[in-house]
């Protein structure tokens, strides 16, 4: 496991209050299921007295930055699918996603039927217990400490008498190592990246529009860019580094996106899987 920097004596001592406590996560993931190699991301998990937060630092950096120089000109877009919220001790989540140009929230409920195995082992000063689950149709293992007292993980990994240290699915699709934690004195706030996208506030839908936005912006992903050329003839316009004057070159653009679409089709909770349309 990776080397872990602890702060827990002085997290148990203070509890929750007004603080935010951190925890950040090494997650490693597969885009496509038959890949050898691994997407790395460091992801964070923010606990106060009412909320949980799991989010890419990525988009803490972008903020920071913005935050620094007073303008909104660093942004970041998640790749990841991995930015959700809840109430402390809840498996009610708020999931943030980015679709095209817009960025929505919805909510699920995710409650996670764990079993607590009698294995364990030992990770530096820590005794990590094992337990398993099936969720989003995966199978996952957890390592867990009760020596930590949240009820928390990363991503909406949850429920269990202890924080989650390590968690993956069984085919080793997705990996998250606790590496570090921090404790912040106040509670951290992320409206501008998180409850919004960098001056975007989260438009609030269902699941059924969650497909229709996705199944849309599959059939046509450059759908503005083809509007532009239906107003303009001599338009030209660059996609991916490529310069595109017709449009015949925007259409094999627009199947080269979706072949791209369908081969990194590999979401965490699998059971919702878009079934995208030849």
């Amino acid at each position: 496991m990776k080397k872990f920097y602890p702060l827990f004596c002085l997290l148990i001592i203070t509890g929750l209050n007004s603080q935010t406590h951190r925890f950040i996560y090494e997650f490693k993931l597969k885009m496509d299921s038959t890949d050898t190699d691994y997407q790395k991301y460091n992801m964070i998990l923010d606990i106060n007295s009412k909320e949980v937060k799991f989010y890419g630092r990525d988009l803490l950096v972008a903020d920071s930055l913005n935050k620094k120089f007073g303008n909104m000109n660093n942004r970041h877009i998640d790749m990841t699918g991995q930015v959700v919220k809840r109430k402390t001790n809840t498996s009610e989540n708020e999931n943030f996603i980015n679709i095209k140009f817009g960025y929505y929230s919805f909510k699920t409920t995710d409650k996670i039927n764990w079993n607590i195995t009698g294995e364990t082992r030992q990770i530096q000063e820590y005794l990590l217990q094992k337990a398993t689950a099936k969720f989003g149709g995966r199978n996952w293992v957890a390592w867990f400490s009760r020596e930590i007292p949240f009820n928390e993980g990363p991503f909406k990994f949850s429920g269990l008498p202890g924080l989650v240290f390590e968690i993956y699915d069984t085919r080793k699709n997705f990996i998250y190592h606790l590496v570090k934690s921090r404790e912040l004195p106040e509670t951290f706030h992320t409206e501008d990246f998180l409850e919004s996208s960098f001056g975007n506030k989260a438009i609030s839908i269902n699941e059924k529009q969650r497909q229709k936005l996705l199944a849309e912006f599959f059939n046509d992903p450059f759908s503005f860019e083809r509007t532009n050329f239906t107003t303009n003839d001599t338009l030209h316009i660059n996609i991916n580094g490529k310069e595109i004057s017709t449009i015949d070159e925007l259409n094999a653009q627009v199947k080269n996106m979706q072949g791209i679409i369908k081969k990194y089709n590999n979401p965490v909770e699998i059971d919702k899987v878009m079934h995208y349309k030849n």
